[in-house]
């Protein structure tokens, strides 16, 4: 027996009017280290989904499609949520100022302007950092009113724009993040936060980057090659993005150059570019003195995933070894992939696709990826690996039958042979675009509650920005800094608010890594419950 389309899609407009009356559940952003269980108890682990029916459907069946249907409709809430006047209004006014701030940066130094650079006011996507295009969560910028606006931007941190020159000489731009009150010696762990491609402008991840700080974190945003308020090519005219993949990876290793670099050793790429433009530059990182340059993280979303998955896997037994210039080896001592690390193979090339890739297409990226280098990286950072369960325009589509539920877990394998610790979660309804918010996309989360002041609840980002900075405070932490004692607690607590009932019954989560005290916490389907 099979289901036709025509039969679905009366009972997929039901499902997703039903699920828009059983609106996203609440929930705080600022991801405090400190909150939830303390120590090393793991009171709930193990403890399963408490209800499994989406996972045990038959197919085909009513109850099969219903799950699906239900599934598929959460991802309407976040663009919904986007319809609400008071948080439209807010983007309306942050997009015009962004706009303005853009002309500004035009006028005093029309070398950003130069033809050399390609920009222009569409070029990249995202330079002006408009409604749509780049702005993200409006209530994040220094001018918005609020505890993630100017009340932010105050008392809580010290937010400080650069700009530098890549390796081909394009100008980068960005900012370096630290909590305010941190100094001298601070000796801060690092997160680098690195862009998806296309329209993803630096802004749409700053709900990354604010969790960060407030849990003790110095942090480096920015624009890579082709996109935001960046060049949008090199003097050269040579691209970056989906034309240039390399360049993403390039530009992350340039940006951990950057980020270690002192008045002693001064970035090295912005002297071999002196005279390209006549913009002023950011000469070395201007948070030098705060930071501890062996604690180092790094995340990236989508073709910035992919660039986190070569990026810490330099220097692993038979890979490229570490291209930067600032440090010896690698300094990436954790990663977190947003949708989706790959493997050296390949594989996992296509973040969160509708279907497995056929194998030509697979012997195709591969070629193309050879020459890259995406097949001379290895599995060596602790890594939290983040899946979607549906992808991005025409894989955005619901399941017309079972995917295979082990589908996301090829990176997980790799890790796992390799001996390296690994993390893979996955979240009921995201698509590839919960992960970087933007204005008229879908996604789980938005905006659902703007009476702080501020965008708080939503369904998939508050798990999503949970997850990551706990899997950071395990791996980066020290003992008597906030989010050292529970961090284990925190990624093991399958019964909580963002536990195995939240996560994908389409796709299974699993983790394999030792807790603080060098136990063992393995399970391949976390839904399903693990042993303790």
């Amino acid at each position: 027996m099979t289901i036709e389309k025509e039969t679905m899609l009366p009972r997929l407009i039901l499902a997703v009017l039903l699920a828009l009356s059983i609106a996203a559940c609440t929930d705080s952003d600022t991801a405090r280290p400190d909150a939830g269980q303390g120590g090393n108890t793991f009171a709930t682990e193990g403890v399963g989904a408490s209800d499994r029916s989406c996972d045990d459907a038959p197919f085909p069946s009513q109850e099969w499609e219903s799950c699906e249907f239900s599934n598929f409709a959460r991802q309407d809430a976040g663009f919904l949520e986007q319809f609400n006047p008071e948080f439209f209004l807010r983007g309306q006014e942050q997009s015009l100022a962004n706009i303005q701030q853009w002309l500004e940066r035009a006028l005093a130094d029309p070398s950003w302007l130069d033809p050399r650079s390609g920009n222009t006011p569409v070029t990249p996507v995202s330079a002006t950092w408009e409604l749509g295009l780049g702005l993200g969560d409006p209530y994040r910028y220094p001018d918005a009113p609020g505890p993630d606006g100017a009340d932010f931007y105050n008392n809580e941190a010290d937010v400080i724009p650069i700009v530098i020159f890549d390796r081909d000489c394009a100008r980068l731009s960005g900012r370096v993040w630290a909590p305010k009150g941190s100094k001298a010696g601070s000796d801060l762990p690092q997160v680098i936060i690195e862009n998806g491609s296309l329209q993803a402008g630096e802004p749409l991840y700053w709900w990354a980057a604010q969790p960060l700080v407030r849990a003790g974190y110095a942090v480096m945003t920015f624009d890579p090659r082709s996109h935001g308020r960046s060049d949008f090519v090199t003097p050269g005219l040579e691209p970056g993005s989906n034309v240039n993949s390399k360049a993403f990876w390039e530009n992350l290793v340039d940006a951990i150059d950057f980020f270690h670099s002192t008045p002693e050793q001064p970035y090295p790429h912005n002297e071999s570019c002196t005279g390209t433009y006549p913009t002023e530059v950011t000469a070395f990182n201007p948070i030098w003195n705060r930071i501890d340059v062996e604690r180092l993280g790094i995340a990236g979303h989508s073709l910035g995933a992919i660039s986190v998955s070569v990026v810490q896997g330099y220097g692993a037994p038979g890979a490229d070894p570490w291209p930067g210039l600032m440090d010896s080896e690698n300094p990436v001592k954790a990663a977190g992939g947003w949708d989706s690390m790959i493997t050296p193979d390949g594989h996992a090339f296509a973040p969160a696709d509708s279907g497995p890739l056929p194998s030509d297409v697979v012997a195709a990226l591969l070629q193309v990826g050879t020459e890259f280098g995406l097949s001379k990286f290895g599995a060596r950072a602790p890594t939290l690996n983040f899946n979607a369960d549906y992808g991005l325009i025409s894989a955005n589509v619901p399941y017309l039958t079972p995917p295979d539920p082990e589908r996301h877990k090829q990176v997980h394998a790799v890790w796992q042979t390799e001996g390296v610790p690994v993390y893979t979660l996955g979240f009921q309804g995201t698509n590839h675009l919960d992960y970087s918010l933007t204005a008229g996309a879908p996604a789980t989360s938005w905006c659902p509650d703007t009476s702080s002041g501020a965008c708080r609840g939503g369904w998939g980002r508050p798990a999503i920005t949970h997850y990551t900075v706990a899997w950071f405070d395990r791996w980066l932490k020290q003992p008597g800094e906030p989010g050292y004692a529970n961090a284990d607690a925190r990624l093991l607590d399958d019964g909580g608010e963002h536990g195995a009932d939240k996560m994908s019954f389409r796709f299974h989560s699993a983790r394999d890594f030792p807790d603080r005290s060098g136990r063992r916490h393995r399970c391949e389907d976390i839904r399903a419950g693990c042993k303790k």
